[in-house]
């Protein structure tokens, strides 16, 4: 990996454990944003005819990336729009479960909405308090972050995939902006029925892209409202023709943005998603250990099986600042500072923030 590290500008002066703020950006895709800008000055609106078959390209990209049909997936700015798209379209009569505290983007636009909400904490049990709320309360929609945004706790998602086989009914709905990039994942074979991320941050594509991957079931379950000059030619609306997905792109998309993500999934590609998701197991468990030594962990952290690579550690506003003014990246969240670390991150840099914690 030290290779790649060296991609990275930001990872030669400080220690970078704000992943779950913001990808940082790399030479290469630095190199390819310059030369597409050079070429939007140098031939204006000639590169408008390219814009349409970089964003299919893309959508491809994506949907060999993830395992997902083609037709089956909608490019978004990011996931706030497009979770607000989606609800417009969801019968207000469903019975809806979200996690206790989950992230605002998540939660509150079904919370506007005239949804019958019910909540289940998140914690080391948090999967079989979704069973038993799913059952007795007969809801219709789960809604939730794959990882939690403040303490990183992720949905085991073998659970997920056995949970709608029990309940094929249930429409799935999982917030993968803390998630995807940071281990392989398929969607067909997930149990999910939306999945939808923005793009930059595992995924290191910068701000305005993301993207919702949906299943064959979620088109049953949604009626869409959302609609625009991009989303159909005349002709499809007049013959009815038009994708599920592409209702969510109502609006033209830009191809600086959705070609970044594009890069930086063929960049993730080269280095291999199973290298990176050793190399962030091995990390999520190195972190796991260290911090939880030194006692910085919640209890409802580490006693789960397994964990992501955000932590939120015991610490103050001067804790933060200190570790700051050595060099660690990383940011405020709730009563704690939170640290993420991605496959470019190594396990000596966890050391090195043990060390400045035990020397505070």
């Amino acid at each position: 990996m030290e290779k790649i590290r060296k991609q990275f500008p930001i990872l030669r002066q400080y220690i970078y454990a704000n992943t779950p703020v913001f990808g940082p950006f790399y030479d290469d895709l630095l190199e390819w944003r310059q030369e597409r800008d050079l070429d939007v000055l140098i031939h204006a609106t000639e590169m408008a005819k390219k814009r349409g078959h970089l964003l299919d390209e893309t959508r491809a990209t994506i949907g060999e990336f993830f395992n997902c049909k083609r037709e089956n997936i909608a490019l978004i700015t990011n996931f706030s729009t497009g979770m607000n798209f989606l609800l417009e379209g969801l019968n207000t009569s469903s019975k809806v479960l979200v996690l206790e505290k989950d992230y605002a983007s998540v939660n509150w636009p079904f919370e506007r909405r005239e949804f019958e909400m019910h909540y289940a904490t998140i914690d080391e049990n948090v999967e079989d308090t979704i069973a038993q709320i799913v059952e007795k309360e007969g809801i219709n929609v789960l809604a939730f972050a794959m990882v939690h945004w403040q303490n990183g706790i992720k949905i085991d998602l073998e659970f997920i995939k056995q949970l709608k086989s029990k309940y094929p009914e249930l429409l799935i709905i999982a917030d993968g902006t803390q998630f995807m990039g940071s281990q392989e994942f398929s969607f067909e074979n997930s149990g999910i029925d939306v999945l939808a991320t923005s793009g930059y941050k595992w995924l290191l594509g910068g701000y305005g892209n993301g993207f919702m991957l949906f299943s064959d079931f979620a088109e049953q379950c949604v009626a869409v409202k959302s609609i625009g000059d991009n989303t159909a030619t005349v002709t499809q609306e007049r013959e009815g023709t038009i994708p599920f997905a592409k209702y969510f792109e109502p609006g033209h998309l830009s191809d600086h943005s959705f070609g970044s993500l594009q890069f930086s999934l063929n960049f993730l590609q080269k280095i291999g998603m199973s290298a990176i998701t050793t190399q962030n197991t091995i990390l999520s468990e190195k972190a796991m250990t260290v911090l939880g030594e030194l006692n910085l962990l919640e209890a409802k952290v580490t006693r789960r099986k397994s964990h992501s690579t955000i932590f939120n550690i015991k610490g103050d506003d001067a804790l933060f600042q200190y570790l700051s003014n050595n060099g660690v990246l990383c940011a405020k969240r709730g009563n704690g500072i939170r640290l993420g670390f991605h496959f470019y991150n190594t396990t000596d840099e966890i050391d090195e923030i043990s060390k400045l914690i035990k020397k505070r």
